[in-house]
């Protein structure tokens, strides 16, 4: 009896030593880490915050300090190692750690570094998207764009982004839909201009393939959004190609009065002063050419006109 007494003792004594042991490691390993954090070697830390970690879920009651303060430690180098995969624009990898470091600091209890993970998705594929943007790649630009929005719908400015990268690969009706998402979020005024200009450029491909009513149906589209002097100018060209005179008038009038000083502008006063003789209004055609009678390319011509219609 005595000799099981004995051996039952020597068998706690060795797991007491043994256990002890194992503390001494799993504390060793957490040093270790922190060590790795001072140096910001990021994954070395995390392997030894995990090692020991583990060990101390074995040790029990006594190791409880230490799991806390090892889980205290993991999600904060995890969000870490992440930052770092973003500086070297591994975007992907990025994001699949972020997500790792979102749901272990939830787990672990950690809500600042939980918030921190989520507010840094959005703005990860913001960087993705600039930084493509920039080298005129607009597809892996878009895609950043869309999946910085799509972490953050209320970021009208990155809905403003997405649209004009989409915009610039010739997806028009995408670009739109992005354009109305930038406007419902505090971007409506630029969002409209963008839009505007998606139109604009619409109606000038259209005038250049002698297409005139969809050049000026793509011009008063542009027009509903923001006014462009611009479009005014295709959509009056096109009419007076179309023989619409009554609306050549109209829109050119319009750009006379946006642009009153444009390179063009005597070239275009001149042909409205034409269009409304052509149209029996002499007052309007006097008007008008009297405007471009000091002109050194109309003038003479406009002087003749002026001549004969007051006669």
């Amino acid at each position: 009896m005595k000799k099981f007494i004995l051996a039952i003792a020597a068998a706690f004594m060795a797991a007491s030593m043994a256990s002890a042991q194992d503390m001494a490691q799993a504390t060793e390993l957490y040093n270790n880490g922190a060590t790795a954090i001072s140096m910001k070697n990021w994954t070395e830390a995390l392997d030894c915050f995990q090692k020991a970690l583990e060990m101390g879920k074995t040790i029990g009651a006594d190791a409880d300090e230490l799991v806390a303060n090892c889980k205290n430690a993991i999600p904060g180098v995890s969000l870490e190692i992440a930052k770092d995969l973003i500086k070297d624009a591994k975007y992907d990898e990025a994001a699949v750690k972020l997500d790792e470091v979102a749901k272990i600091a939830t787990e672990y209890e950690n809500a600042e570094v939980a918030e921190k993970a989520k507010e840094l998705v959005p703005q990860m594929w913001m960087q993705k998207g600039v930084d493509a943007l920039k080298l005129k790649d607009f597809a892996t630009a878009a895609d950043g764009f869309a999946k910085s929005y799509a972490a953050d719908t209320t970021a009208g400015k990155t809905a403003l982004y997405l649209g004009q990268a989409l915009g610039a690969q010739g997806k028009t009706e995408e670009a739109i839909e992005a354009f109305r998402h930038a406007a419902w979020n505090g971007e409506e005024a630029e969002a409209k201009e963008q839009v505007s200009n998606i139109y604009v450029r619409q109606a000038n491909a259209a005038l250049k393939g002698q297409k005139f009513a969809d050049a000026v149906k793509a011009a008063e589209k542009a027009n509903s959004y923001v006014e462009n002097a611009t479009a005014y100018l295709i959509a009056g060209q096109s009419s007076q190609k179309l023989s619409k005179n009554a609306d050549a008038i109209k829109y050119f009038e319009k750009y006379l009065e946006m642009k009153p000083d444009a390179k063009n502008a005597p070239a275009i006063t001149f042909t409205v002063a034409a269009l409304y003789q052509g149209a029996k209004n002499n007052a309007k055609a006097l008007e008008y050419y009297k405007k471009v009678q000091d002109d050194p390319k109309f003038g003479a011509q406009a002087k003749q006109m002026i001549a004969s219609l007051s006669k």
